[in-house]
């Protein structure tokens, strides 16, 4: 499993959310306390919004907590909204293209779970993507799979309704190709105006997520684990939830992804 964190808000320092925290992302990096892997050091990725419509992306194959340049970046880039991953791979190899978050156009997309036996059936996940997508497939992540699945589903015009389509045709193959748990979700995605978080399981094991809201900073973190211990105004989103964060509006509705027939 990974670690993610997110923000939007006022523009803030990448470094407040990504290292200041007693328990930031990369010090989850190193020692996680929410998932059955303490240590997600199979790379790391940051996007974050600027003056341009498309995210700024970096991604390396490094640990969190061992990149300079990840430093370097964090303690001089603002944003109002950013996204960070640090990643534990559950079976794709460690290289840059597998590395969260996934960029396409004006969206970015970062993942924590799995597909459940997604490597017995990843010929079948790939054919889900449609041509005029297939070119931006880079990596060979199951996550990647299901990012470029919803855009194809409508993410641009209905975010949650083309997530729920692009999980319930993955959790369908898992469940008659691949082994249990077929479906573990936690994921955070952006437009560049909006930030989209859920949290979903096809057992009773959703990954956690947690989000707060700062008066000091005028922004909500989105979180895999809060990022001080002892703080108790850390919000827990229930499983089977779709959230959308817009300044302090918060919105949490059900994600109920229908079990689809596979094509023949």
């Amino acid at each position: 499993m990974c670690r993610w964190a997110a923000y939007v808000g006022e523009p803030i320092f990448i470094e407040d959310i990504v290292s200041r925290p007693g328990h930031s992302l990369i010090h989850q990096s190193q020692c996680a306390t929410m998932c059955h892997t303490a240590i997600n050091a199979d790379g790391f990725g940051v996007a974050w919004y600027g003056e341009r419509p498309e995210p700024g992306l970096y991604r390396d194959v490094m640990p969190a907590w061992s990149d300079p340049n990840l430093r370097s970046l964090t303690e001089t880039v603002k944003s109002g909204l950013f996204l960070a991953h640090v990643r534990a791979s559950t079976g794709s190899a460690t290289s840059r293209n597998n590395c969260h978050p996934f960029r396409h156009g004006r969206w970015s997309f970062m993942h924590n779970g799995q597909v459940g036996g997604y490597d017995g059936f990843r010929r079948a996940g790939e054919m889900m993507i449609p041509d005029s997508l297939y070119p931006e497939r880079r990596g060979a992540t199951d996550s990647e799979a299901l990012f470029l699945v919803a855009m194809a589903e409508g993410m641009e015009a209905d975010p949650k309704c083309a997530l729920e389509r692009a999980t319930a045709r993955f959790e369908t193959l898992a469940r008659e190709r691949g082994v249990a748990p077929y479906m573990r979700l936690t994921a955070a995605f952006s437009d560049g105006v909006r930030l989209y978080a859920v949290r979903y399981a096809s057992d009773d094991h959703a990954p956690s997520l947690y989000h707060r809201w700062s008066d000091t900073r005028r922004g909500r973190a989105v979180v895999s684990e809060p990022l001080e211990v002892g703080e108790c105004d850390w919000h827990e989103v229930p499983p089977g939830s779709f959230c959308t964060f817009e300044g302090k509006r918060v919105s949490i509705e059900p994600f109920k992804p229908l079990r689809m027939p596979l094509a023949s």
